[in-house]
């Protein structure tokens, strides 16, 4: 694929946009068996058949949760994080029904689910956009999916990634932003995050924006639609729901199709799947994300691979020139999670995590600033904004 050239496309001259991005919110499970007004506990795993297992783990771990909590308990740090820092778009990758249907999809290991009248929790941080291309939206079968895209729009809040066929389940959510410019969010779902096939949306049946593959092919298929649907002004975003839960390394199909993406027009890719954050990268002045890791769960107090710290959480605030769409600075604020909500990162962690990704991250330098942020310097970067935010 021939890269796009790139130029001043009608946007606020000078301008900068700045999105907020997270990985996973998952206000289901124990999270859900918390909050006002919780839903039934059953569960089909091998170990727990009881959500409240998941809550008595996390208190067993770091002391007790006061349930019921208020809808803002989740979040906890980093709604002051968006309110002090004003993002113009707001986007998360909602990982979770929300339903109370309780056809529990077959051949899933894990069933995520949060009772509707416990959407206060979500709209308590304004959402712009909730991606639904991702391996739990369809945990309780398309009655759940039906549930869960009414209860969404009856929120008010914009969705990407899942609907009743593939036009809608390929649409991307619009978002304006001041000056007159618009934020296209597109996302999909691959096979390799653990997104069943039969998944996808279709002519006949409701679903998810389903990649069966990484390839060139469709790369370019996905490059066509943002050609097709964006305006002079638009910045596009596309968030892909892919890659294994654990490790540092990316798939050389997984890179290839980034770059792809970036090529074809695309302004920034937002990965999400794995349970920790993956490299950042730059390329052509452009952001891609591998892999945000998981942001609100309830998987305190569950061992297994704690070298990859799980519990520490990243409030990604990038910013991109409104009439470019490149990279103008990226600004990365460490949470911990602790009795199923985010507080501060304490500085031995902040200095962990910053560690981390420069180590990981080829060809960008992550600093942390005064106000225990981290940064990430890359020549795209040395003639344009500051790097922070």
């Amino acid at each position: 694929m021939a890269p796009v050239k790139r130029g001043y496309r009608g946007g606020v001259g000078g301008g900068v946009v700045t999105l907020f991005l997270c990985g996973d919110v998952m206000l289901g499970r124990g999270v859900d068996q918390v909050l006002a007004h919780p839903g039934s506990p059953r569960l089909r795993e091998d170990w727990v058949t009881d959500a409240r297992e998941y809550v008595r783990l996390a208190e067993t771990a770091h002391g007790p949760v006061p349930a019921p909590v208020g809808p803002s308990w989740p979040w906890g740090e980093a709604l002051r994080v968006l309110e002090e820092s004003g993002p113009d778009v707001r986007v998360v990758n909602l990982e979770t029904s929300v339903t109370r249907c309780d056809a529990f999809a077959p051949g899933k290991a894990v069933h995520y689910r949060m009772h509707p009248a416990n959407l206060p929790a979500l709209t308590v941080a304004r959402p712009d956009v909730c991606v639904l291309a991702n391996n739990h939206v369809l945990d309780f079968g398309r009655p759940g999916l039906a549930e869960t895209l009414g209860s969404l729009a009856g929120a008010g809040l914009r969705t990407a990634g899942a609907g009743q066929g593939p036009d809608e389940a390929c649409a991307p959510a619009v978002v304006p932003v001041p000056g007159g410019g618009r934020v296209l969010v597109f996302a999909l779902g691959a096979r390799s995050g653990g997104i069943p096939a039969d998944w996808a949306a279709s002519p006949t049946v409701a679903g998810v924006a389903y990649l069966p593959e990484l390839s060139a092919a469709t790369a370019a298929a996905v490059a066509r639609q943002v050609r097709r649907t964006r305006r002079p002004g638009d910045l596009v975003v596309v968030s892909v729901h892919w890659g294994s839960n654990w490790g540092y390394r990316v798939p050389r199909d997984q890179t290839r199709f980034a770059r792809a993406l970036v090529d074809g027009g695309v302004d920034l890719v937002h990965g999400h799947s794995s349970h920790h954050p993956r490299p950042v990268e730059v390329y052509r002045g452009h952001l891609v994300l591998h892999g945000c890791g998981d942001f609100i769960d309830d998987y305190e107090g569950i061992s297994g691979h704690p070298e990859y710290r799980d519990d520490l959480r990243i409030a990604f605030l990038v910013r991109l020139a409104a009439d470019t769409g490149r990279l103008a600075g990226l600004r990365m604020v460490p949470l911990r999670a602790r009795r199923l909500r985010l507080e501060p990162a304490p500085a031995a962690d902040r200095a962990w995590l910053r560690a981390t990704l420069d180590r990981i991250s080829p060809g960008v330098r992550v600093t942390e600033t005064p106000d225990g942020s981290l940064t990430v310097a890359h020549p795209a970067l040395a003639h344009g904004p500051a790097a922070g935010s």
